[in-house]
């Protein structure tokens, strides 16, 4: 019975499970230790390969060197699977959008460790910013780009239509839930953090997007709210998550439409066709990128991203 409870307790509350892990990695496991063999290490080290597609003559290094935190999600995902286990179809559109769009910096909003940045900087002669609130996250990802040499400013900043401060949940399912939305899974807590509207943003900075990623945990639709001048101004492509429920997929066509822009679901191989709605409803978590595109987009970007994805292949 004491067993059962002792168990109970630490799966019912995340923050009794993480403040107690290394009392759980040593527990046995009936009083609600952690397996040794799913125990992750404390720092988390390995060369993650970058891709370079037939043709490819823009240089960048082979490989990235990543250290983080053994927890973090996304540096486990890539360190198990390398870039073909983790959204190929958006990582590979992006990659060619990084080619075709006009000059212009690019933006990694939502950056977490600051893979979609990293790709940018080593892919590419771009302005790359990295915006990402969390602050350890934050500071791992400044890590990565000082250990490659690479050119990414990282703003530790939360994006969204509104400026001043909030409370950045912190979610006890994964690191990259972290969100300034209100949900009702478990969390670990809140912290502060400073906010902005993206188009406040380039007005300060002078930055002129071209290229954009937008995945921020269910405030999508606030961070293109707060850019519509960005829109107007420099109709950036833009790569996002849309993730279902909260009416997200209806304000984002209420935001967009106005502009002119189309939208692809980065799901299977490309070509994609234009979609007529955005529809999240009942995709994988790993199918929830689209395309939001300033004009019809042409061949030439397909054609970029199947070379991009072969290369994530080895092909």
């Amino acid at each position: 019975m004491v067993h059962a409870q002792m168990r109970a307790l630490v799966r019912r509350y995340p923050a009794v499970r993480y403040a107690t892990r290394k009392i759980r990695i040593h527990l046995p496991q009936r009083l609600g230790g952690l397996d040794p063999a799913h125990v992750p290490p404390r720092v988390r080290h390995f060369e993650l390969a970058l891709p370079s597609r037939s043709g490819w003559a823009g240089g960048g290094p082979a490989a990235l060197s990543v250290t983080a935190p053994g927890d973090l999600r996304l540096p486990r995902l890539l360190h198990s699977g390398g870039l073909a286990g983790y959204e190929p179809e958006a990582t590979a559109c992006f990659l060619a959008l990084l080619e075709h769009a006009r000059p212009g910096s690019v933006l990694d909003i939502g950056a977490n460790v600051g893979l979609y940045a990293a790709l940018a900087a080593a892919r590419g002669r771009r302005r790359v910013y990295a915006f990402e609130p969390t602050p350890h996250t934050a500071a791992t990802a400044r890590a990565i780009a000082a250990d490659n040499g690479l050119d990414v400013e990282v703003v530790q900043l939360a994006l969204s239509n509104h400026g001043g401060t909030a409370a950045l949940r912190l979610s006890a399912t994964a690191d990259t839930a972290n969100s300034l939305a209100w949900g009702p899974g478990p969390q670990l807590g809140r912290v502060p953090v400073t906010v902005d509207t993206l188009s406040h943003w380039r007005e300060r900075t002078g930055a002129h997007p071209a290229v954009v990623k937008v995945d921020t945990a269910a405030t999508e639709p606030d961070v293109i709210a707060g850019g519509l001048e960005v829109l107007r101004r420099c109709r950036p492509w833009i790569v996002c998550e849309v993730r279902p429920g909260n009416g997200a997929e209806q304000r984002l066509m209420a935001l967009l439409e106005p502009f002119g822009y189309r939208w692809y679901h980065l799901s299977g191989e490309p070509p994609y066709a234009p979609s007529p709605m955005i529809r999240a409803a009942g995709a994988a978590p790993h199918e929830r990128m689209w395309l939001f595109a300033p004009e019809p987009v042409p061949e030439r970007v397909w054609r970029l991203a199947r070379a991009w994805r072969a290369a994530f292949a080895g092909r």
